[in-house]
């Protein structure tokens, strides 16, 4: 089936176009609806100067307006990009660059971060605001979309192929975030297990009557899924699923934008009777929790009786929080080993307390690979690192030597390398042991320790830096700084500002340890062994309680 996303969900509208394809706080979109906005929205763009292989980028809170945008750009053979709406201006501004990106569609709320790229990124034909402004900044002149959309008649459809493609942004191994080629036949692909094979189909549909029929027999028999991803849109994990639930005539749900509201979250399950919640780890999934626990002790438990699965990616889920979501529901929670450039690796998979210890096993696509390139043997205790030669992305948008170290062939396979380390148990089980290169992965987001030591070095008091990631109950890592300085008066809080005016708040280190000068080899390499031992001793005092302030000198 050679056809792209946008081209599948126009059929299904065409066939389906009462269903209901988008519920968000305080209104419903039936397919019909979602089909014409965004048609209008593709218009709009093509007004604009926009066409086939151009980026439109989404800086955009979960909602409707998301997926519009990412269905106006398929409608027209542009490239849906991710933007990270936790990006400062000079963040965004830098991805924007880097896509060569043609449009901008953005919230309201964040307008005042577009200005800066409103007049440093040339390529920009078109920004679209989403809702209004918040505080003094009303960030550049640019039309409002409900406004834009009234003015606009709709394109008519034409169909696209499956050629066309959708970036995904990551920050990944590589410092800054790079992008991500996705075919999307190849995405589609990716797409058999997780969204056609709940509905019984073992392959992805040949033509697109097929396609088209599974949606509307899934939609009459009510097996259409109600998907709501907690987690945001910008990540691949949310996007490609809450796509997947539209090939297939289901809908997705989104919660009020801002901070995670687990009230909120579980009372929206309830009410719009969500089938399946996207998270990602224990930093999403613990507050969920909580709030179960705590509705429980107030004598007012949440509904739950919708709910058939959990799925985490990004970072791994902790059992007691699996144990805590199987206590009270009938769920299948489904754990992930995956990245956005391809996967998932491994899944664990656990329908009830009875199989935890959870552990995780790959999928038929996956091998661990030593150095030479064979196949770890189980059970040997040596480690690899995870390979995976299923659908893959394209490579790195203007990025040759990445794409040719993270996307490899090893004995005439193509395989997705990005650098995780592995080993495989006696019985085939994985140990997933982390990313090679260092990469701090908090909550599912990925810091690249190099951006942060290079914010901290500009400081003037700074001699020396080192960024590593720490073991943390919540978000999987945390991030955390070893800083050498010979200023008495510098602390921890004025390191966390500086550098939480340069990059996202999700960057900034959580522990930061103040030493005249760090340990390093002759050579200039640093002991992180060492390193590690330093914030360790910080994050508890000597008896063996929690610090408060999570900074310290030596």
């Amino acid at each position: 089936m050679d056809v792209s996303f946008g081209t599948i969900w126009e059929a299904v509208a065409r066939r389906l176009p009462d269903a209901v394809a988008i519920s968000e706080p305080g209104r419903d979109y039936t397919y019909a609806e979602f089909e014409n906005r965004a048609a209008r929205l593709a218009a709009a763009l093509v007004g604009a100067g926009v066409g086939p292989g151009d980026k439109v980028a989404c800086y955009l809170y979960n909602g409707a307006a998301y997926l519009e945008t990412v269905f106006a750009a398929l409608k027209i053979g542009a490239v849906p990009v991710n933007a990270n709406y936790r990006y400062t201006a000079g963040e965004l501004s830098s991805l924007l660059a880097d896509a060569d990106a043609a449009a901008l569609v953005f919230s309201g709320e964040l307008a005042a971060n577009v200005t800066h790229a409103a007049q440093h990124v040339p390529t920009l034909r078109l920004l679209v605001r989403v809702g209004a402004t918040v505080g003094d900044d009303p960030g550049p002149e640019a039309p409002e979309l409900e406004d834009l959309l009234a003015a606009t008649p709709p394109r008519p459809a034409e169909p696209r192929p499956g050629s066309d493609q959708l970036f995904m942004y990551t920050g990944g191994t590589t410092g800054k975030p790079k992008g991500v080629i996705w075919r999307q036949a190849d995405l589609l692909h990716s797409l058999v297990v997780p969204i056609f094979r709940p509905l019984g189909e073992t392959k992805l549909p040949t033509m697109l009557d097929d396609a088209v029929r599974i949606a509307a027999t899934a939609r009459t028999e009510g097996r259409a899924p109600a998907t709501m991803p907690v987690i945001p849109l910008m990540h691949g994990t949310g996007l490609f699923n809450s796509m997947g639930a539209l090939l297939v005539g289901g809908r997705v749900v989104t919660a009020r934008p801002g901070r995670l509201d687990a009230r909120h979250i579980w009372e929206t399950v309830a009410s719009q009777r969500v089938q399946l919640i996207i998270v990602a780890g224990n930093a999403v999934c613990g507050p969920l929790v909580d709030e179960l626990t705590a509705a429980e002790d107030a004598g007012k438990p949440h509904d739950l009786s919708s709910l058939t699965s959990v799925l985490s990616s990004g970072t791994a889920l902790s059992d007691r929080l699996k144990r805590g979501l199987h206590e009270r529901a009938a769920v299948t929670v489904v754990d992930a080993i995956a990245s956005s450039e391809g996967g998932p690796f491994a899944f664990a998979i656990t329908s009830s307390v009875n199989d935890l210890p959870a552990r995780f096993f790959p999928v038929p696509a996956t091998k661990v690979l030593a150095d030479d390139g064979a196949p770890v043997v189980p059970g040997s205790g040596q480690a690899g690192v995870l390979a995976y030669s299923g659908p893959i992305p394209l490579g790195y948008y203007k990025d040759a030597a990445k794409t040719t170290a993270t996307f490899r062939t090893v004995d005439g396979v193509r395989y997705t390398i990005p650098g995780d380390l592995a080993q495989v148990e006696a019985d085939g089980a994985i140990r997933f042991l982390g990313r090679g290169s260092g990469v701090v992965n908090t909550g599912g987001e990925k810091v690249h320790p190099q951006e942060v030591e290079d914010v901290l070095l500009a400081h003037p008091d700074v001699a020396d830096a080192v960024v590593i990631g720490m073991p943390d109950e919540t978000w999987g890592e945390r991030v955390a700084a070893v800083v050498a300085t010979t200023n008495s008066a510098l602390t921890a809080e004025e390191l966390q500002d500086a550098v939480r005016r340069r990059l996202a708040g999700y960057k900034v280190p959580r522990d930061i340890v103040l030493l005249p000068e760090l340990r390093r080899t002759p050579t200039g390499k640093l002991e992180i062994s060492w390193a590690r031992r330093m914030v360790e001793s910080l994050v508890t005092s000597p008896d063996g309680l929690p610090r408060k302030d999570r900074a310290d000198r030596r």
